[in-house]
């Protein structure tokens, strides 16, 4: 038995994370991608409240420029990295992650994604664009953090790592599902939170609001 969502069920993912696209395809969720015109923010919070502020966010800033018609669900995420109090998202340069993995080495940070999920609803004002319905603007956004324990690195590590590219794009700068498994000694925690997307925080949400009626059990 699958995941059975109503006929009319419509997801729009508001990332172009291949990540994401993939744990989404994994757990058979369908949905259409509509990239987001919000700008993340990493500072005026510690990560949770960035993470739950930024994916909310990223639900605004994919429905409204796109004119999404109502009655479709949106999903908005954002994952940062945060050690000693200092949040992390994607480093900008081989320079800046280089010095995001040497402070992470041998330490133990956490993992901190935030998932808004909203539901197009009635047209505002203006007759042009979408609204929220009110029950899902009341807070459907949850967050998801895990604790990831980093082994020690040495230089050389970080460099190799570093000129593999992989960094590019990530939180934190490394991605645990690919070559920097090997930077990781232990988590705590979501595994999928990790590598972008806290997969039963988001079937918690589509559970609570309607949008997913039933989930395969294994027994």
């Amino acid at each position: 038995m699958g995941a059975e969502f109503p006929a009319d069920f419509r997801l729009i993912l508001a990332s172009q994370s291949p990540r994401r696209h993939s744990l989404l395809r994994d757990v058979g969720v369908p949905f259409t991608v509509v990239p987001s015109q919000a700008d993340e923010v990493l500072t005026g919070g510690d990560a949770p409240a960035l993470a739950r502020r930024n994916a909310a966010t990223k639900v605004k800033g994919a429905v409204l420029p796109a004119g999404v018609e109502p009655g479709v669900f949106v999903l908005g995420t954002d994952t940062l990295v945060s050690v000693g109090g200092r949040a992390m998202g994607k480093p900008g340069s081989a320079e800046e992650a280089a010095g995001m993995l040497a402070a992470l080495s041998g330490r133990v940070h956490q993992v901190v994604s935030g998932v808004a999920l909203a539901r197009t609803s009635s047209k505002d004002s203006d007759n042009s664009r979408p609204a929220y319905s009110a029950e899902l603007e009341q807070g459907r956004v949850a967050v998801a953090t895990t604790d990831v324990v980093f082994r020690p690195l040495s230089r050389g590590e970080v460099e190799a790592y570093i000129e593999s590219g992989e960094w590019k794009g990530k939180a934190g700068g490394y991605a645990i599902q690919g070559i920097g498994a090997f930077l990781v000694e232990g988590i705590t925690g979501s595994y999928t939170n990790v590598v972008g997307l806290p997969l039963c925080a988001l079937v918690n949400a589509l559970l609570s609001t309607g949008a997913l009626k039933a989930f395969p059990s294994p027994f």
